[in-house]
């Protein structure tokens, strides 16, 4: 594991970035506790998971880690409340009803809004016409809105202006994360001012094909 994260942290530097301005979520999905109990181990102080059930296991099951809890995963109305129980940053918002149902919470953590540039009926995220809405939504009900998380499209070229553009409309708005780069990807998504990078096979290698939960 600790030579995975120099691996990662040599790729940062040839973009010409500080490894330390870049913070690195481990994405644990399908990993199980062992690989938040590893992260942690060597450093990392960040990790995520996509599914809020995934979510509430690992952390449960990792034990007492000085770790900061990601969620990735699309969010439905119906598990919200489980969410905002397990996780410490929500990445995924982008319906303003989503935003009603946290602000209604007694727990109302730190939140990212989700781009989605490539309009496919199975991506979850909203629109770029649609963020500037949300932002000012999360605002106004005194929500935390911290950044922009974008999985961007498997196009290289595609996948650049997308970084670009949401590096522009981070700025724009005033929000200080990017949280966009995984582990195909993340070289380009450096270069255009990520601030968050979302690693899961980098670190871990091949996915399972089965989700532990203990």
């Amino acid at each position: 594991m600790a030579a995975a994260l120099a691996a990662l942290q040599d790729r940062v530097r040839t973009t010409g970035r500080d490894p330390s301005t870049v913070r690195v979520v481990a994405v644990t999905k399908t990993f199980g506790p062992d690989a938040a109990r590893c992260a942690a181990a060597v450093g990392l102080t960040h990790v995520g998971e996509n599914y809020v059930d995934e979510l509430c296991a690992t952390r449960a099951a990792a034990g007492d880690l000085a770790l900061t809890w990601h969620y990735l995963g699309a969010l439905q109305s119906n598990k919200i409340a489980r969410v905002l129980a397990c996780a410490d940053v929500v990445a995924s918002v982008s319906r303003a009803k989503e935003l009603e149902k946290i602000a209604g919470s007694d727990r109302r953590p730190p939140l990212y809004v989700q781009l989605d540039v490539t309009g496919a009926s199975q991506r979850s995220g909203a629109t770029v016409e649609e963020i500037p809405a949300l932002v000012s939504r999360a605002r106004a009900l005194d929500l935390d809105v911290q950044g922009i998380m974008l999985v961007a499209p498997v196009d290289p070229d595609a996948a650049r202006r997308a970084f670009r553009l949401t590096r522009t409309l981070a700025d724009d708005w005033g929000l200080r994360e990017c949280s966009m780069g995984m582990s195909d990807d993340l070289e380009a998504a450096v270069e255009a001012g990520s601030t968050e990078i979302r690693v899961g096979r980098a670190l871990f290698g091949p996915r399972q094909p089965v989700r532990p939960l203990a």
